[in-house]
C-alpha cells in the first residue's frame, strides 16, 4: 500500500499543485483536504506525512478559520512523533506557534514574487533544504511573518529582507516561508489590483519569475523529492 500524505489547504483558491503531483510521482498517495470545506482528521493515525498549505491567516486566527484548532493539534502530533512535515507560508507560521514560537502580522517588509532563498550553515548540512544549494529563486507571497524561532529549532534559510525562511524541529518536521508548490505560471492568479495598491507591478512580478523559473521548479522539485525520501523511509518517531 502506498503511504499516505495529508494536506492541509488553507485557502480555496490555492492547493498542492505540483508539489502533490511530484509526491503521487514518488507513490505517496495525497489526501488534499480544503478545511474549509471539509473535516480535517482529528488523528495523524495513517499518515506517513504531513503539508501544511499558505493562507491569509494568523495561526491562533480562530475566528475566521475554526478548523485551525484542529489543524494545530495536527502539527502538535506531528512534532511530537518527528513525522515527516512541510508547513509553507501559514503551515510555518503554524508549526513555530505550536512550538512555542512568535509570529506577528503584517510585520517586516513584504515579499512578493521570486525572491532568493540562501542557506544557513546547518541548513547546507540539512537533507531537504541543501538543495537549495548556493542559493535560489522561491516564489514569496507574505508579510505576516515569524519573528522568533521556538526553542531548538534550526534556522535552515534567510532572505536578504527575513532571517526565518526555512527550520527544522527534531529531525523531520520543517517550515519554509516560501512556496514550492507555487510556480511563475502560479502569479496569474494573484489580485492585481491589490499588487497595484503596494506599488507593485503583476507583470514585472511574473516576468521576474519567469526569467528564472527553470532553476526555481528545479529546487523547487528537489526539496519536494527529498522530503519524498523521509517520507518513504518512515520518519516517524
Amino acid at each position: 500500500m502506498s503511504p499516505r500524505v495529508l494536506v492541509v489547504v488553507n485557502s480555496a483558491s490555492s492547493g498542492p499543485r505540483r508539489l502533490g503531483a511530484w509526491l503521487v510521482d514518488r507513490g505517496i498517495a495525497v489526501d488534499a483536504v480544503v478545511a474549509a470545506e471539509e473535516e480535517l482528521p482529528a488523528t495523524l493515525d495513517g499518515y506517513a506525512g504531513l503539508v501544511l498549505l499558505g493562507g491569509g491567516l494568523m495561526p491562533d486566527e480562530d475566528d475566521r478559520a475554526p478548523w485551525l484548532a484542529v489543524e494545530r493539534a495536527l502539527a502538535a502530533e506531528a512534532i511530537d512523533h518527528d513525522l515527516p512535515t512541510l508547513g509553507i507560508c501559514l503551515g510555518a507560521q503554524v508549526l513555530a506557534h505550536v512550538a512555542g514560537g512568535e509570529v506577528k502580522a503584517k510585520t517586516g517588509p513584504v515579499e512578493r514574487g521570486a525572491t532568493p532563498i540562501r542557506p544557513t550553515p546547518s541548513g547546507r548540512e540539512d537533507a531537504v533544504i541543501a538543495t537549495l544549494g548556493d542559493g535560489a529563486p522561491m516564489i514569496e507571497n507574505h508579510q505576516d511573518m515569524i519573528t522568533r524561532l521556538p526553542p531548538r529549532a534550526v534556522l535552515l534559510a534567510s532572505s536578504d529582507a527575513i532571517e526565518i525562511q526555512a527550520f527544522r524541529l527534531g529531525r523531520h518536521v520543517r517550515g519554509v516561508q516560501f512556496h514550492p508548490e507555487a510556480s511563475a505560471a502560479d502569479l496569474a492568479r494573484w489580485d492585481d489590483a491589490a499588487l497595484r495598491g503596494e506599488g507593485r507591478s503583476l507583470a514585472r512580478l511574473i516576468a521576474a519569475a519567469e526569467e528564472v523559473d527553470a532553476h526555481n521548479t528545479e529546487v523547487s522539485r528537489a526539496i519536494v523529492e527529498a522530503f519524498a525520501d523521509e517520507i518513504l523511509v518512515g520518519g516517524r518517531g
